[in-house]
């Protein structure tokens, strides 16, 4: 009996398993377009399933200016330095009922609710109308909706990553400009060459699964993440690849308008808007992309702080392959971190490289980034502007998918 099992299995596996994919199925970590790899799927393949693995390490170096080191406590410029795993996803997508898509991955590189990476489905009622649900990206900023391991830099930009300064001790209130990952639903489609994303999320991120949203006391209206995004494609879909080997004879370009509002966010302290604009331009070769993003604080009538903030930023990045392996790639990002009612920027080039074994998956990145600061009224506005930010940083990645 135990031959005659073995013997099926494994029949099973060599005729079903093992198959070479010519659909790529939306996951947001990793493409699967014309890649073999394991895979379950039926006849007419109206249902399909397939699972997915990234996993990536990186050795860090970050050298700290001495403001905010105290030197009587030992504290060292080189910190939060050495090895690392940002993500070690484990994951499946696929599809049921020809209608269905669905996807679900785990974090184990993660903390707390952030171990739960994605978890959603997708219902198509036909090209220009879908509703998904469930944990995935909210429909803001091109750095974060790019598929995870085929973005230019091993880091995203420090503008959308790094929170902003207020010059109130609120704990709290520390916003990101990025929304990232998010509980929610949201419709979406596209007509012709414009697609959209209209959506309502609980603005509360990737740390927590749970249902903790309350109704706003000022306005009256469910205190959640209201995000829409429109984008234009003259040339056809853009490819969710900042480069890739598999992508080098192809002509694409989006450009892409956002906007969302966070109702009593941080903690219901604060209102806060965004807004924000990009491109992104694959033609063979050559990748450039851009976004520009603005970001308004209101605190709630409850904080008794009739002052209101607001924080520009925006990068603009460009790889190239000089030959079929190697993606050189540089950018150059700008942050008003102390709101614009306040002088000063953080200004922070980086460069860096992507090489590609394509025979084996897997991607070798490294980058260096500065962060200087530049029009700052005082020595203590300079100061204080990049806190908490290394101003030489540099890391080297191995990522490894299938």
């Amino acid at each position: 009996m135990k031959k005659i099992l073995l013997t099926f299995f494994s029949s099973l596996l060599l005729t079903n398993y093992l198959v070479a994919q010519n659909e790529d199925y939306d996951n947001g970590v990793v493409s699967l377009a014309g890649r073999e790899g394991f895979a379950i799927e039926s006849k007419d393949k109206s249902f399909v399933f397939r699972p997915y693995l990234l996993v990536q390490t990186a050795a860090k170096f970050n050298y700290y200016d001495d403001e905010g080191l105290d030197k009587a406590y030992n504290q060292d410029n080189v910190a939060n330095s050495g090895f690392a795993v940002p993500y070690a996803v484990l994951g499946f997508t696929g599809k049921a009922f020809s209608k269905v898509s669905y996807n679900l991955s785990v974090n184990a590189a993660a903390q707390g609710g952030a171990l739960l990476q994605q978890a959603w489905f997708d219902i198509a009622i036909k090209k220009s109308l879908a509703f998904r649900v469930g944990k995935f990206k909210t429909p803001f900023s091109h750095a974060y909706l790019t598929t995870l391991g085929e973005s230019l830099f091993p880091n995203v930009p420090t503008s959308l990553s790094s929170s902003v300064i207020l010059p109130y001790s609120l704990n709290a209130v520390t916003p990101n400009i990025a929304t990232g990952f998010d509980l929610g639903a949201e419709v979406h489609g596209n007509f012709g060459k414009f697609g959209y994303e209209a959506g309502l999320f609980n603005g509360t991120g990737a740390g927590t699964n749970a249902a903790t949203k309350t109704f706003s006391d000022d306005w009256h209206i469910p205190s959640l993440l209201y995000a829409g995004r429109l984008s234009f494609m003259p040339l056809g879909a853009m490819p969710s690849t900042q480069g890739s080997p598999k992508v080098m004879e192809t002509n694409r370009l989006m450009f892409a308008i956002s906007t969302s509002l966070n109702v009593e966010s941080e903690s219901e302290s604060t209102n806060d808007f965004r807004a924000g604009f990009e491109f992104a331009w694959l033609c063979n070769r050559l990748y450039l992309g851009g976004e520009f993003y603005y970001l308004h604080i209101g605190f709630t009538e409850r904080q008794k702080i009739d002052d209101k903030y607001n924080y520009v930023a925006g990068y603009f990045q460009g790889g190239y392959f000089c030959t079929d392996k190697l993606q050189a790639a540089v950018r150059y990002d700008i942050y008003d971190r102390n709101a614009t009612d306040k002088n000063g920027y953080l200004n922070m080039p980086a460069v860096g490289f992507n090489y590609f074994f394509t025979e084996c998956n897997l991607k070798l990145s490294a980058m260096y980034q500065y962060i200087g600061r530049m029009n700052h009224d005082t020595q203590l506005d300079r100061d204080v502007d990049d806190l908490g930010l290394a101003k030489h940083s540099a890391t080297i990645l191995l990522q490894y998918s299938f």
